[in-house]
C-alpha cells in the first residue's frame, strides 16, 4: 500500500464496501484510481497534467514554471510541428499550427488532401509553456507526440476519408457526440479549420453517455462545458500545485477506467501514443544528458494516468518500434483560428472558449500573476524585451495526500459580486438595443434578479456566466430575433467575444507575402478582416493591370467570397476597361496559406492544378478544354496551352461515351472563335482536335442513337459537332462519306432520337423536305402516336443545334399540331410538351420563338387574313406565270443576275432570263426564270435561310 495515500485508499474501500454490500468492481475501481495517482506523482520525471483550453491548467502552469524553472520541457504535441512555434511571436492569437499534404504517398488516394491543425490560445497551459521556453535562455522545448504522418498512419484504413469523420481530439470516443455540439455554430469563423483533423493537449470527458447525463442532471447544468467550469475549473483556480496535480490525474484515471469496451481501437491508439512519447523522452534524455529533476513533461491528464508497460523512466519494458514515415511530403504553416472554430471542431459548447478566456483574464488580475507571453507578439501588452534568466529552482516537494481534504471539503461558495453582475446586466441591455431588441432598464433589473434566482436554485451563491446567459435569454429574448445575433450570441460577445487570430506578414509563406506585395498598388490594407472595395480604372492607370490579372487568378483559386468581382469580367475575347472588386483576403488567410504549400507563386499553383486535373485518371476532354481556356485567360503561356490542348485530343480519342459532348461542343466552338480572331492560323492541337473529334463522333454515332443511357442532348451535340465542324474537318483531310455512313447506319427507336435522325438526314439531303413533312403529318394523324408527339418535338428542337435551317419547319409542325388536334387531346398534351421542352431543350426554345415571330403576323388585324405559307400549294411547273416565288430569295437573285448566272452554271444549268409575265413582288421587279421555276423548293428553302 502506498504510504501517502493509505488513508485515502482505506476510506474509499470502506465506502465502496458499504455502498456495494460486498466485493465487486467498485472497490477495484476506486483502488485503481488511487494507484494511478500515486504512480504518476512518484514518477522521477515530473508530469504536469493539463486539460485543453483550461484557465485552471494555465494558472497552475504559470505558478509551476516560475517556481520550478525547468530546463527541458517535453510537450504532448506532434514532434514535426516544432519549427512552427518560433513563428508564434509574429501572430495574433488564437492561431493554429498546420501540417498539410496535397500529394500523398503511402495513404489511400481518396484521403487527399491531408491536414492536421493544433490550435493555440493565450489562455492555455501549452502557450504558457511555449512562451516560457522560447524567451528563456537555456530552456529547451521538445515535442514528443507522434508526427502528423503517424496520425494518419494509425488511422483505420476501412474508413473512406479521415477528414470526413468527426474530428477526434485527444482521448475522445468517436461514437460519443456532445449534445451542445450537435448543432455547431454556423459562420466563417467556425469553419476556419476546414476538414482538418484536430490535435489538442488533454481532453477530459466521460467515455459514455450515462455517466455524463448523470453528472449533468445532478450538477443542474445544461452541458459538459458548464459542468467542467463549475465543478473543476472554479475549485482548482486557486488550488495549490500539489492539489491541482492530484485532482487532474484522478479525473483522468476515472474517465480512462470508465471507458466502454467499444473504445478498444481508440484505447489501443492512445496507448501507442503514450509508448511513443515515453520512447522519445528516453531518447532525448540519453542523447542530451539532461537531469530528469530539471525536466517537465506536459501531457493530457488522461495520459498522465497511463498504465502502459513503458510508463516512466524506470520502466522494465522500454522497447517500442516506431514505424518510419511515409514518402508523403508535408508542408507546415500557421493559419488563423478563432474561439468558435475550436468549439466547432472539438465539440465544445458555443461560447465556452470565450468564457474560459474571460475567466483567465479575471483570474490573472485577481491573483496578481504575470503570465508568460512571447516578446513582440501582436495583440499583447508591451513588455520589456529583456530575456528572462533561470534562477534557482525550488526543490521538489515530497508526495503528500491532498485529495482527502479536497474531496471531503465542500465547495467554497463565492460571494456575490454585485458590481460585476450589474455591469453584465447593463451591458447586455445596451447590446441588445443596438441589435434591434426593445430592451429597457426594467429588463436589466429582471436579468439581475433572475441570475441570482437561477444561481440559488442551482446551489450557487455567485451567478456564473452560464446563469447570467440563461437569465438574459429568459428576460430579453422575445418571439423573434430582430437582428443577426440572438441573445445567447450577444452574451458570448459580451463575456469574451469570438476572438479571431491573425498570422503576421513575417510568418506567412512566400506565396502569401507575394500576393500582398503585388496588390500594394491598390492602396488597401488587405490583412484586415473587413470587406474592402477596390476600384480599378485600367485605362487611366495601366499600372493596375497586373493587379487585375492577379485578382482574377485569386478568384479562380480562392473561395468565391474571398475575391468577388462587382464590375468587369474575364472571358475569351473580352477586356475590361474598369473593374470593381470586393476583397476579403484577410478573412481567408487559411486558404492563401494552403496555396503556399503548393508553390511559390499563384501562377505556379494554377499551372500545377491544371496539369494535375488533365492528367488525372478520370479526366475528360471537356475538363481538358476547360483547362485550356483557363490557361489562356490566366497564364498566357502558349507552350503550356498547347500542352493541355494536346492532352485534350488524347482524352477525346480515348473516350468511349459521349456524356460530355454538349460541353465539348460549346468549349471548342468558343476556342476556335478566339483563335480565329486573335491568330493568323489555328494551333496544331485545334486542327488535331477537329479531325479526331470528327472521326470519333462518326464512329460512336450509330451506337449513341440506339443506346438508352445516351440522351438526346448528347446525340444532338455530336451532330452539332459533325455538321458545324464539317467544313473545317474536310479541309484538314476528313471524308464526308464517314458522316453519311454513320447516319445511314443509325436506327433509333426512341421518338426524340427518331426525329433527330430525320433532321440529320434532311440536312444531308438524304430525306427531302416533302418526305419529312409527310412523316410529321402521319404522326399527327395517328391517334396512337399523338401522346408521344412531344418527344418527337423535343428531338426536332434539339435538331436546331446541328441544323438551324429547320427552324421554319419546326414552327410549321407545331402550328399544325395546334390546328389539327382536338381539345380533348391537345389540353392533356400541352403540359407534357412544355415540361419536355423545358427539361431537354430549354436553351433552344428561344430560337424557335424568334422564328415564330418572323412567321406569324405582327398585328392582330393581320391574323384574320393571314395564310400560313405551308398551306399554299405551288402551281404546275409548266406554267411559269403561276409560280409564286416572291420573297427575299427572288429579290436577291433579281437584283444580282450575274451571281445567279454563276450559281446556275455551278449546278450545270444554262441560265435564261425571261420577261416577267405578272409581277408578284411589286412593279418593275424581274422574275426569276428557268432555274427558280424548275426548282421552287430550292427557292423556298433559300427564303427560309435568308429569314434567319
Amino acid at each position: 500500500m502506498s504510504e501517502p495515500f493509505g488513508a485515502l485508499r482505506a476510506q474509499l474501500l470502506d465506502a465502496a464496501q458499504a455502498f456495494a454490500g460486498g466485493p465487486g468492481a467498485v472497490p477495484d475501481l476506486l483502488s485503481g484510481l488511487v494507484d494511478d495517482v500515486d504512480r504518476a506523482l512518484r514518477e522521477e520525471l515530473e508530469i504536469f497534467p493539463v486539460c485543453h483550453h483550461s484557465p485552471a491548467s494555465a494558472l497552475a502552469m504559470v505558478r509551476r514554471l516560475r517556481e520550478k524553472q525547468p530546463k527541458v520541457i517535453y510537450m504532448e504535441l506532434c514532434e514535426d510541428l516544432r519549427p512552427l512555434l518560433d513563428e508564434l511571436r509574429n501572430c495574433r492569437l488564437p492561431v493554429a499550427l498546420q501540417a498539410f499534404a496535397s500529394e500523398i504517398d503511402g495513404f489511400p488516394a481518396e484521403w487527399a488532401p491531408l491536414s492536421v491543425v493544433a490550435p493555440i490560445t493565450e489562455a492555455s497551459a501549452e502557450y504558457q509553456a511555449i512562451a516560457y521556453a522560447l524567451d528563456t535562455p537555456g530552456v529547451e522545448l521538445v515535442l514528443v507526440d507522434r508526427s502528423t504522418d503517424h496520425v494518419f498512419q494509425w488511422e483505420p484504413r476501412d474508413q473512406p476519408e479521415p477528414e470526413n469523420v468527426e474530428p477526434e481530439p485527444e482521448n475522445v470516443e468517436p461514437e460519443k457526440v456532445e449534445p451542445e455540439a450537435a448543432a455547431p455554430e454556423e459562420g466563417e469563423e467556425a469553419a476556419l479549420h476546414g476538414d482538418a483533423v484536430g490535435i489538442e493537449i488533454g481532453d477530459l470527458r466521460p467515455g459514455f453517455a450515462e455517466l455524463e447525463a448523470y453528472l449533468l442532471h445532478h450538477g443542474k447544468v445544461r452541458h459538459w462545458s458548464e459542468w467542467w467550469d463549475q465543478y473543476v475549473e472554479q475549485p482548482l483556480a486557486d488550488a495549490d500545485y500539489a492539489t491541482y496535480r492530484q485532482v487532474m490525474v484522478l479525473i483522468g484515471s476515472l474517465f480512462r477506467r470508465l471507458r466502454p469496451d467499444a473504445g478498444d481501437r481508440t484505447r489501443a491508439r492512445d496507448e501507442d501514443r503514450e509508448r511513443y512519447m515515453w520512447t522519445r523522452m528516453r531518447e532525448h534524455l540519453a542523447t542530451s544528458g539532461a537531469d530528469p529533476e530539471q525536466c517537465l513533461y506536459i501531457c493530457g491528464a488522461f495520459h498522465a494516468a497511463s498504465r502502459v508497460e513503458q510508463f516512466g523512466l524506470r520502466a522494465e519494458v522500454t522497447e517500442f518500434e516506431i514505424s518510419p514515415r511515409t514518402a508523403t511530403r508535408w508542408q507546415y504553416g500557421l493559419i488563423p483560428s478563432s474561439h468558435s472554430a475550436i468549439e466547432a471542431q472539438f465539440g465544445l459548447a458555443s461560447g465556452s472558449v470565450s468564457i474560459a478566456a474571460a475567466t483567465w483574464t479575471k483570474a490573472v488580475t485577481r491573483g496578481g500573476l504575470t503570465p508568460f507571453q512571447l516578446d513582440g507578439q501582436k495583440g499583447t501588452r508591451k513588455r520589456s524585451r529583456r530575456k528572462r534568466e533561470l534562477g534557482t529552482p525550488a526543490p521538489r516537494e515530497p508526495v503528500a495526500d491532498r485529495l482527502s481534504g479536497f474531496l471531503a471539503r465542500p465547495p467554497a461558495l463565492d460571494a456575490l459580486d454585485e458590481a460585476e453582475l450589474l455591469g453584465w446586466c447593463v451591458d447586455i441591455v445596451r447590446l441588445a438595443r443596438r441589435n434591434g431588441y426593445l430592451a429597457s432598464t426594467a429588463d436589466a433589473i429582471a436579468v439581475f434578479e433572475t441570475s441570482i434566482l437561477l444561481a440559488g436554485m442551482r446551489g450557487r451563491a455567485r451567478p456564473t456566466p452560464y446563469d447570467f446567459q440563461d437569465a438574459a435569454i429568459t428576460c430579453i429574448e422575445k418571439d423573434a430575433v430582430p437582428g443577426r445575433c440572438d441573445v445567447r450570441r450577444l452574451c458570448e460577445i459580451l463575456l469574451g467575444g469570438d476572438r479571431v487570430g491573425e498570422v503576421g506578414y513575417d510568418a506567412l509563406p512566400p506565396l502569401a507575402r507575394d500576393v500582398l506585395d503585388r496588390l500594394k498598388p491598390l492602396g488597401l490594407d488587405l490583412e484586415k478582416r473587413t470587406i474592402q472595395r477596390a476600384l480599378l480604372d485600367l485605362d487611366a492607370r495601366p499600372e493596375l493591370v497586373p493587379c487585375s490579372d492577379l485578382l482574377w487568378v485569386l478568384r479562380r483559386l480562392l473561395p468565391s467570397d474571398a475575391v468577388r468581382p462587382i464590375m468587369g469580367s474575364r472571358r475569351l475575347g473580352e477586356r475590361s476597361i474598369q473593374e470593381s472588386w470586393d476583397l476579403a483576403i484577410g478573412r481567408h488567410q487559411r486558404s492563401i496559406v494552403e496555396l503556399g504549400y503548393e508553390g511559390v507563386t499563384l501562377e505556379q499553383v494554377l499551372e500545377r492544378r491544371l496539369r494535375r486535373a488533365v492528367w488525372a485518371p478520370k479526366a475528360t476532354a471537356a475538363q481538358a478544354l476547360a483547362a485550356v481556356e483557363d490557361s489562356i485567360l490566366y497564364l498566357g503561356s502558349r507552350r503550356f496551352t498547347d500542352e493541355l490542348g494536346t492532352r485534350a485530343v488524347e482524352l477525346l480519342a480515348a473516350e468511349r461515351t459521349v456524356d460530355d459532348a454538349p460541353e465539348v461542343l460549346r468549349r471548342i466552338r468558343r476556342l476556335l472563335t478566339h483563335y480565329r480572331a486573335t491568330e493568323p492560323e489555328l494551333p496544331e492541337w485545334c486542327q488535331s482536335f477537329v479531325t479526331a473529334g470528327y472521326a470519333h463522333y462518326c464512329t460512336l454515332l450509330p451506337t449513341a442513337f440506339v443506346d438508352e443511357e445516351t440522351g438526346v442532348r448528347q446525340v444532338a451535340a455530336m451532330l452539332g459537332f459533325l455538321f458545324g465542324m464539317e467544313s473545317l474537318a474536310l479541309s484538314f483531310g476528313c471524308d464526308h462519306a464517314q458522316l453519311e455512313l454513320a447516319v445511314q447506319q443509325s436506327h433509333p427507336e426512341a421518338p426524340a432520337k427518331v426525329a433527330l435522325l430525320w433532321a440529320a438526314k434532311s440536312q444531308l439531303g438524304l430525306m427531302p423536305m416533302s418526305e419529312l413533312r409527310s412523316k410529321c403529318d402521319e404522326l399527327l394523324g395517328n391517334p396512337l402516336v399523338v401522346p408521344s408527339f412531344p418527344q418527337y418535338m423535343s428531338g426536332f428542337v434539339q435538331a436546331l443545334e446541328p441544323a438551324p435551317a429547320l427552324a421554319p419547319f419546326m414552327v410549321e409542325v407545331l402550328s399544325k399540331a395546334f390546328a389539327r388536334l382536338p381539345d380533348t387531346v391537345l389540353l392533356p398534351w400541352l403540359p407534357k410538351l412544355i415540361t419536355t421542352l423545358r427539361d431537354q431543350a430549354h436553351e433552344l426554345v428561344p430560337v424557335l420563338v424568334r422564328e415564330a415571330g418572323r412567321t406569324f403576323p405582327a398585328t392582330l388585324a393581320a391574323v384574320d387574313s393571314w395564310v400560313p405559307p405551308w398551306t399554299s400549294k405551288p402551281r404546275p411547273p409548266s406554267s411559269p406565270a403561276s409560280i409564286q416565288v416572291a420573297g427575299p430569295a427572288t429579290d436577291l437573285l433579281a437584283s444580282h443576275p450575274a451571281a445567279c448566272d454563276a450559281v446556275a452554271g455551278l449546278f450545270g444549268y444554262e441560265a435564261e432570263w425571261r420577261p416577267a409575265v405578272e409581277p408578284t413582288g411589286g412593279p418593275g421587279m424581274r422574275e426569276v426564270t428557268a432555274l427558280m421555276t424548275d426548282h421552287p423548293e430550292t427557292a423556298r428553302a433559300l427564303t427560309a435561310v435568308l429569314r434567319l
